[in-house]
């Protein structure tokens, strides 16, 4: 599996959800201090897809492909996921930078690629609690970390501060950004 950002809140949540249900886990950062946050959150293989070329990384370690990506920036990573992208995989997009996405038919079409967004607001409600529960379970048995025990910073912002928080996350903040109500 890959997990783009890996040093993110989402990466860091998608590392160890990961990592929990059995998958060796590959994931991308920009800098040392990030990779040591990827693998603070147990990411075997950590790419710095600045000083390395992250497809050929990918496919020196996982010479199929990898089956699933978690994927955080789908528009600016499309060409890395094509390249890396095992037959059949799917990509999982949470983000909101696919604004005028170009997608590349035919090599998707080819290893029958499924590219799947996901916006938690309108899941089903059933969805929603099933999520809930698992993530409960993940919590309770430590997998998934929370507050200063994920090991990535804590940004801790009041809610008349919203909209520092909000800047905060535009200005891609290393951590979790926390509104206290």
């Amino acid at each position: 599996m890959l997990v783009a950002g890996g040093a993110g809140a989402v990466g860091h949540a998608a590392i160890e959800l990961a990592l929990w249900s059995g998958a060796d886990v590959v994931t991308t950062v920009s800098s040392s201090e990030k990779a040591q946050l990827a693998r603070a959150a147990g990411a075997r293989h950590i790419i710095n897809y600045r000083e390395q070329d992250a497809a050929a990384e990918v496919r020196r370690l996982f010479p199929g492909g990898v089956d699933q990506i978690v994927e955080v920036a789908p528009s600016a990573n499309a060409s890395l996921d094509q390249a890396v992208l095992a037959a059949h995989g799917t990509v999982a997009a949470y983000a909101s930078d696919a604004e005028g996405m170009t997608l590349a038919i035919r090599p998707n079409m080819v290893v029958n690629a499924r590219l799947q967004f996901i916006l938690v607001y309108t899941e089903p409600e059933a969805a929603k609690r099933r999520g809930l529960e698992d993530i409960q379970q993940a919590v309770a048995a430590g997998v998934l970390r929370v507050g200063s025990e994920s090991g990535l910073p804590l940004h801790r912002f009041t809610l008349e501060q919203a909209a520092h928080a909000h800047a905060a996350v535009e200005a891609n903040v290393i951590g979790k950004v926390l509104l206290e109500i």
